[in-house]
């Protein structure tokens, strides 16, 4: 006898349906009003095991090929690619670089917070000097330090339009490798400035806001606040850049400087052997831009820390 505040009872619930998240292949679905049950079927991709063994063929060939093909002469290869020569004109290529990136990026932060500044005249000044040296080409400003000395005989300091107090010889100031230096630091600015400063306009303005309010100095949001959240969005740019600037250093090879690709042409000139000494040149592209990759991989990884990803 039940109480007549009591609910009806009812006859046994149905089971649960199966979680669809948990639903395995060839399970079948739960039947509902009586409608037939389905299977669940795994989507099929035909097309990319097309293009997998296509790829696969295309690179068996091309390996089969660098093996067998006697006109690699890579016994050639072999003897050159750890050559005296080669390794110090490595060397030669991995100073420009870093000291390429080194000035370039120092001067480039400070370009870019001249942009970012809220004076009109170092905004213009950052501005003018990015446009010039994104408008003349690498090579042309290379030249033209090169060639300072044809314009300029000696630097003087001292009273402007007045007499100098201080004066260097120009060709013994700027050589060869100082040229190149100066100029793919000064070209390398030009780019770095915009990197960085995208990268500070991508941190929220309330992050700054919110220091300022706490009485924190501007120097020490910028290098504790800003930079580091910023470092996220400038990373996989400047990194692209370094790689492009250690490969653009080939070109210095125009101002007869002994960095790797100069010295290969000068060895390649004397033997013949044009193609087994650009593939020496090539694999050490490649050595150093996969190291330089390796790197920026766990540099980002390191800023990365605390982001949703």
């Amino acid at each position: 006898m039940s109480l007549a505040t009591d609910p009806p009872t009812a006859g046994p619930l149905p089971p649960d349906p199966p979680d669809a998240a948990t639903a395995r292949p060839g399970d079948d679905a739960p039947a509902a009003d009586g409608a037939p049950q389905l299977r669940i079927v795994r989507l099929r991709h035909p097309w990319r095991w097309v293009a997998v063994a296509a790829t696969a063929v295309i690179v068996a060939q091309f390996a089969h090929g660098l093996i067998t093909n006697p006109g690699w002469e890579w016994d050639v290869f072999a003897r050159f690619f750890t050559a005296e020569t080669v390794v110090k004109a490595v060397w030669v290529t991995l100073q420009l670089t870093f000291y390429g990136t080194a000035i370039g990026f120092a001067l480039g932060i400070l370009l870019a917070f001249m942009r970012l500044s809220h004076s009109r005249f170092l905004s213009g000044v950052a501005f003018t000097y990015i446009w010039a040296f994104r408008s003349i080409p690498l090579i042309v400003q290379l030249l033209f330090w090169f060639n300072l000395a044809y314009l300029y005989k000696e630097l003087q300091f001292g009273i402007p339009f007045g007499p100098g107090f201080v004066s260097f010889d120009t060709m013994g100031l700027v050589g060869a490798m100082s040229a190149a230096v100066l100029g793919l630091a000064l070209h390398q600015a030009a780019y770095a400035a915009e990197i960085v400063r995208a990268g500070v306009l991508s941190v929220d303005s309330g992050q700054t806001e919110a220091a300022a309010a706490l009485g924190i100095p501007r120097l020490r949001q910028v290098r504790r606040i800003v930079l580091p959240q910023a470092m996220r969005s400038i990373l996989p740019n400047a990194a692209n850049e370094i790689i492009s600037l250690f490969k653009g250093t080939s070109i210095v090879s125009v101002m007869a400087i002994g960095e790797l690709f100069y010295q290969v042409q000068v060895v390649y000139g004397r033997n013949g052997r044009v193609v087994p000494l650009l593939m020496v040149a090539t694999v050490w592209y490649i050595l150093l831009t996969t190291a330089l990759s390796v790197l920026q991989h766990y540099v980002e990884r390191h800023y990365a820390k605390g982001a949703a990803r």
